[in-house]
């Protein structure tokens, strides 16, 4: 007896049908110059796309250590040291898959992108940041903020340009709040942190957030998250990963 599989073939076929570029128009010169350079939704990949088990290829384990261990502290609020290293993994995978894109410039926003978390009211997160209309909380726009002023104090001390790491904080500033990506790299980070939810591990912690089973919260991706994709090597990602987990954690039948 095979798992039923989530309704990841309708989500895809809305996404094609009126994607982000339809659905929120373009609203500042570099939204509008992403989408005319990438007019089709899902982006159609044109390097490698793996659909393996994530664990199977973590991040690079070397060239981003400083970083890291600069941001330590950073990783330990909100399951970061969980999240931000799936998250890198996938956008890694991702920069293989459009190797057009500034792979260092993903790498690390990704790294990155969450750890203003640490620096905001820790009992608002849950209550305010994954309850509601949680995309326009304000708690989402407070730690964007807060993680720009992380970007700007580690990365200059480790090599990092002034350009660099304004481009950085263009991508972390935005990327839970901001309708439209600026960027391919833009993209792919916002793929990337989408990703990480499809895993077994993503599903397990941010269930939990969202006070839902398992079950109910594999249903929410297919339906609420898989339209947001924006490639479609994210787009077949999530569908391998989605499929899995819910082979995984049964839930077909513990619903």
């Amino acid at each position: 007896m095979t798992t039923p599989k989530t309704p990841v073939a309708e989500a895809r076929t809305a996404f094609s049908d009126a994607g982000p570029a339809t659905a929120n128009p373009p609203a500042s010169p570099a939204a509008a110059a992403f989408a005319a350079a990438y007019p089709v939704r899902p982006v159609p990949a044109p390097g490698p796309v793996d659909t393996a088990p994530i664990a199977a290829t973590p991040a690079a384990l070397e060239e981003l250590d400083s970083l890291w261990q600069a941001v330590v502290h950073e990783t330990r609020t909100r399951g970061n040291d969980i999240h931000l290293p799936i998250s890198l993994a996938f956008a890694e995978r991702l920069c293989r898959a459009y190797p057009e894109a500034d792979a260092l410039l993903v790498r690390v926003a990704t790294l990155l992108h969450d750890t203003g978390w640490a620096h905001v009211d820790e009992t608002r997160i849950i209550s305010e940041g994954f309850a509601g209309d949680w995309r326009k909380a304000a708690i989402r726009f407070e730690h964007e903020k807060q993680g720009c002023e992380v970007a700007r104090r580690v990365l200059p001390a480790l090599g990092y340009s002034e350009e660099f790491v304004d481009r950085v904080c263009d991508i972390i500033d935005g990327h839970d709040t901001r309708l439209v990506p600026h960027s391919l790299e833009d993209a792919l980070l916002r793929d990337a942190d989408r990703l990480w939810r499809f895993d077994h591990a993503g599903i397990a912690l941010a269930s939990s957030w969202f006070g839902m089973d398992p079950a109910t919260y594999t249903d929410r991706l297919a339906i609420e998250i898989v339209p947001e994709l924006i490639t479609q090597a994210a787009l077949d990602m999530a569908t391998a990963d989605l499929d899995r987990s819910n082979a995984l954690l049964k839930t077909a039948v513990i619903r």
